[in-house]
């Protein structure tokens, strides 16, 4: 561990806020929990200490990961899973709202459908906050668990090749990964129409940092070369237009025909959940690495939790 880094009492709000040391950091503390994410070994480290768990929009993989990874840690955890079950159905500010949970907790983490409203939450919280996705914005420990996933699978992200294909505009799990994968020196591809390709401002980001990425809407044109393939659902709750949804759903089919091509170790992920952009039979082939994916969210959020919150194996 690299004892220069420090995460105690941190705000993880977007990844963008995070080094390379930071985010190597946790990558390295994470893999030390996999045995304890999994259950083959034990360490309550965090006994005696509350986790708010607010999610104002819907969730599963994320919700419920950070539930167990509290859970392994021993930590107590209040959970809120919709607005109506709080005083903000009756008008209460987010800003009181989390003023009221921090009294309550050691630690919040925070899930709602507005842009910026985790950097709201940090603002007026004594106690630190993680992001676990506002609106379109940010989501940095989903990013933080695709990198873990990444290294994992492939030993290294340094310079890998990576497309990243299907809902580039409203999709903020892809936002926060490309951004994070101009500190790994990463090739970056990006598939989707031109109505879902990725949007100017993160283009520009990118550039700024020495990424220039390819932009195409052919993944028959850059699939033999891709490390890695992350594939994303096309977002009905995204879309302001739903006739602008029809135009565009189902316009990627991720089957092994469209991965005969590929390099025998590349990689499938998928933020989960899906519809039917990647087809079932891809889950029996080596490239399948998703529901790993999903897995990982529990070691990196221990390792973030227990990082944040003093606690050592």
């Amino acid at each position: 561990m690299n004892g220069d880094v420090s995460f105690i009492g941190k705000d993880i709000v977007s990844i963008n806020d995070l080094s390379r040391k930071d985010i190597e950091y946790i990558m390295d503390v994470a893999e030390t929990m996999v045995p304890y994410a999994k259950g083959e070994k034990s360490g309550r480290i965090l006994k005696g200490k509350i986790l708010g768990n607010l999610f104002f929009e819907p969730s599963t993989r994320t919700r419920l990961s950070f539930e167990s990874a509290a859970h392994r840690l021993g930590l107590d955890v209040l959970d809120v899973s919709e607005m109506s079950m709080t005083s903000m159905a009756k008008g209460e500010t987010l800003s009181d709202t989390i003023r009221m949970v921090d009294t309550y907790c050691d630690a919040i983490v925070l899930r709602h459908p507005h842009d910026g409203a985790a950097r709201l939450a940090a603002n007026v919280a004594k106690s630190p906050v993680i992001n676990a996705g506002d609106g379109a914005g940010s989501h940095p420990t989903q990013t933080l668990l695709d990198l873990f996933t990444i290294k994992r699978s492939m030993g290294s992200i340094d310079g890998l090749n990576i497309v990243l294909l299907g809902d580039l505009k409203y999709g903020r799990t892809v936002h926060s990964l490309s951004n994070a994968l101009t500190r790994f020196g990463a090739k970056l591809t990006f598939v989707a129409p031109e109505s879902l390709q990725m949007p100017q401002d993160i283009i520009d980001s990118l550039t700024a940092n020495n990424c220039k990425p390819y932009i195409t809407d052919k993944l028959d044109d850059v699939i033999e070369s891709a490390d890695v393939l992350y594939v994303t659902r096309i977002q009905r709750e995204r879309f302001p237009d739903p006739a602008e949804y029809q135009k565009v759903a189902g316009c990627y089919r991720i089957d092994n025909e469209a991965l005969r091509n590929a390099k025998k170790e590349m990689i499938v992920m998928h933020p989960l959940p899906r519809v039917n952009e990647i087809a079932p039979e891809v889950d029996d082939t080596e490239h399948a690495k998703y529901f790993e994916q999903a897995f990982n969210g529990i070691p990196v959020r221990m390792a973030l939790l227990s990082s944040i919150m003093g606690g050592e194996l």
